[in-house]
C-alpha cells in the first residue's frame, strides 16, 4: 500500500504548489476586469461542482470547486464552458448591463484582462524571487573551473583548472551556476567560450556530449555534459531591495528564454518529445524537492509559475494566447473573426489541448513506471 500513501504525499505537495499559482494567474484577470469596470460573476479554484465559497458585496462568487487541476474567473457578457457551469453571451442586455460586459469592451481592453493572467505569473515569479534573495539569500559560485575531468569534451578542447569562464555564445556568465544551465540548454550545440587564463582572455570552442544521468527521481535521462567541476560553492548572499528586484528580473527573464529554448529543441527534435511531462510528473517532482527544503521548494514553485505564464501565451486557441491571437486579428480588421471561425478554432484548439494531456499523461506513466507498480500490488 505504499504505493498510495506516495500518491496522497505527492498530490498534497503539489496542491500546495500549483493552488497559489492558479490563484495569481486568475487574480491578474481579475483585478484589470474590474479596473476596466467588467463584472466578474465566478472566481473559481478549481473546475466542475463548488465544494464552498462565498459571494462578495460586489456580485462575485469566490469559490474552490472539485478538480482542483486549475481555475477560471467568468465575466458577464463572456462566453463561458459547461465546465465553467456558464450560461454563455446573453442575447439582449440592458444599457447598464452593456457598461459592465465583458463583450462591450474595446479590443484593447479585452486584450489587457486576457493578457494580465500569464503577466500575473510572471511578476509573482520575479516578487517571489526578489523576496527569497533579499531573505534567504542567492548562491553566487564563481565561474572558475576547479576540475577538469579525464577525456570529457572540455579536456578534448582544451580548458585547464583554474580557467573562468566569462561569456558563452556572447552571453555573459556571473556564477558556475550559470554555466551549468547553460550547457544543459544548448545540449550537444558547439560552445563559444571566453575564458580568462591568468589574466589572459583566451576564445576556446567545446562541444558537450550526451550522457545518460539519473535525475532527482532516480530516473535515467539524456543530458548534456561538458566535464568541469567547482568544489568551492560560493556562500548564499543577501541582496538589498533593488538588487533583489533586478536580479528576479533577469532570473525570470532566463528561466522564460531557457524554456522557451527547450521547447524549441524538442520541436526541432534536438530534444526528447518523452521530456514533456505532465501533472502526474509534476507532482511526483513536488514530493521529492519538498524532502530537500524550503529554498528550494520555492524555486520550484518560481519555475512553475513563469511556467504557467509561458504556456498561456501560446497562440493556441482555448488559452490566453489564443484569444490574444483573435484580438490580434479583430485589432487589424476592425472587426472581429465571424462566430464560426472562433467555434472552429476552439474545437481544434481543445483538441490540441486534449491531445497535449494525453500524450503527457502517457509520458508519465511510462516515465513513473506505474504499471509496474500497480502490478507489484498483486503480486
Amino acid at each position: 500500500m505504499e504505493i498510495f500513501g506516495e500518491i496522497s504525499r505527492n498530490g498534497f505537495w503539489f496542491l500546495v504548489l500549483l493552488t497559489p499559482l492558479v490563484f495569481v494567474h486568475e487574480l491578474g484577470h481579475f483585478l484589470v476586469a474590474r479596473w476596466c469596470r467588467v463584472r466578474v460573476e465566478v472566481f473559481s479554484i478549481g473546475f466542475g461542482r463548488e465544494l464552498f465559497g462565498f459571494t462578495d458585496k460586489h456580485g462575485t462568487r469566490w469559490k474552490f470547486s472539485l478538480l482542483p487541476l486549475g481555475g477560471y474567473v467568468r465575466m458577464f457578457g463572456m462566453a463561458a464552458s459547461e465546465l465553467e457551469g456558464g450560461e454563455g453571451v446573453p442575447q439582449e442586455m440592458s444599457e447598464a448591463d452593456r457598461k459592465v460586459s465583458f463583450a462591450e469592451k474595446t479590443v484593447w481592453q479585452r486584450a489587457a484582462i486576457v493578457a494580465a493572467g500569464p503577466a500575473a505569473n510572471f511578476i509573482f515569479a520575479i516578487v517571489v524571487f526578489a523576496c527569497l534573495y533579499a531573505t534567504y539569500g542567492k548562491q553566487f559560485t564563481a565561474p572558475v573551473l576547479d576540475e577538469i575531468v579525464k577525456d570529457s569534451a572540455a579536456a578534448e578542447a582544451g580548458l585547464l583548472p583554474g580557467d573562468r569562464i566569462l561569456a558563452l555564445n556572447g552571453q555573459d556568465i556571473a556564477t558556475f551556476e550559470d554555466l551549468a544551465e547553460q550547457i544543459l540548454l544548448n545540449m550537444d550545440q558547439p560552445l563559444q567560450l571566453s575564458v580568462d587564463r591568468a589574466g589572459q582572455v583566451l576564445a576556446i570552442e567545446a562541444t558537450p556530449r550526451i550522457v545518460t544521468r539519473k535525475d532527482i527521481l532516480g530516473k535515467e535521462m539524456k543530458a548534456a555534459l561538458l566535464g568541469v567541476a567547482s568544489h568551492t560553492p560560493g556562500p548564499l548572499m543577501t541582496l538589498g531591495p533593488v538588487d533583489a528586484v533586478l536580479v528576479g528580473v533577469e532570473d525570470t527573464y532566463l528561466k522564460t528564454v531557457g524554456m522557451l529554448t527547450g521547447v524549441w529543441q524538442m520541436i526541432s527534435g534536438q530534444r526528447s518529445a518523452e521530456e514533456i511531462g505532465g501533472v502526474l510528473r509534476i507532482a511526483t517532482i513536488s514530493g521529492a524537492v519538498a524532502e530537500f527544503g524550503f529554498y528550494n521548494f520555492v524555486l520550484l514553485g518560481i519555475a512553475l509559475s513563469i511556467n504557467l505564464g509561458l504556456i498561456n501565451l501560446f497562440p493556441v486557441p482555448m488559452l490566453d494566447g489564443g484569444h490574444l491571437a483573435y484580438y490580434a486579428v479583430e485589432a487589424v480588421r476592425g472587426r472581429p473573426l465571424s462566430d464560426g471561425a472562433q467555434e472552429w478554432g476552439l474545437k481544434i484548439g481543445l483538441a490540441m489541448v486534449l491531445s497535449l494531456m494525453l500524450f503527457a499523461t502517457w509520458n508519465d506513466l511510462v516515465y513513473l513506471e506505474v504499471g509496474e507498480k500497480f502490478r507489484s500490488l498483486f503480486n
